[in-house]
């Protein structure tokens, strides 16, 4: 039997769990087999800043794990993945991968991704940023994650809190090997984009009607 496409999701305790809430909407569009880890300040933060319960965001996901349950499916190597996204990361989750401080799933599964040379992308919500947080990226990425904070562009002209979100998204999926129309690239016209909407009508996350 062949092994489905998986990965692995992990939602932190910073600001902007929205981030992570609309990364598996647009993944439930997918032929991605979706699992998913919440950190307890990430369970708390779904409710301070959404609508949703944390039970309402995890079962957005084919699968939802304790986040102290080291022996789940994601902590292994032999546990095939095509990679694993942090939406938002926390700076203490951060420093745990840097540190390969492995204390629980979130940040052992981010470092099985690591040592099987697969894909981990953290999008690192903080501002600002002192010498040690930025060192601890610098080593978090010679280690191989992805450093990908939510710094909105602007070039697309968003109109909505979620046409800005959406394009954070866009970015992950565009290193993950996602394909999308989340957002106007650079150089296409409207004209070209709403072209493109028309030709990927049904495709991950079509933002059809948006600009």
């Amino acid at each position: 039997m062949s092994n489905p496409k998986r990965i692995v999701v992990g939602i932190a305790g910073a600001s902007g769990v929205t981030y992570g809430i609309r990364l598996l909407e647009c993944l439930k569009e997918t032929e991605y087999e979706v699992h998913l880890i919440i950190s307890e300040a990430g369970k708390l933060n779904i409710e301070i800043e959404t609508k949703y319960t944390a039970e309402d965001v995890a079962r957005m996901a084919d699968y939802a794990y304790d986040h102290q349950n080291v022996a789940a499916g994601p902590s292994s190597g032999s546990f095939l993945t095509e990679g694993m996204v942090i939406v938002p990361c926390t700076v203490k989750t951060l420093s745990g991968i840097a540190n390969s401080y492995t204390e629980n799933l979130l940040v052992r599964a981010a470092d099985v991704s690591l040592k099987e040379k697969r894909k981990l992308v953290l999008v690192v919500r903080e501002t600002p940023l002192h010498k040690g947080h930025l060192a601890l990226m610098i080593r978090a990425a010679d280690m191989g994650a992805h450093i990908l904070p939510p710094v909105p562009s602007f070039y697309h002209q968003p109109k909505t809190i979620q046409d800005i979100v959406d394009q954070t998204i866009g970015k992950i999926f565009d290193y993950m090997g996602i394909q999308h129309n989340l957002f106007q690239r650079w150089g296409e016209s409207n004209e070209q984009h709403s072209a493109v909407l028309r030709d990927h009508r049904g495709q991950p996350c079509n933002r059809a009607g948006s600009n």
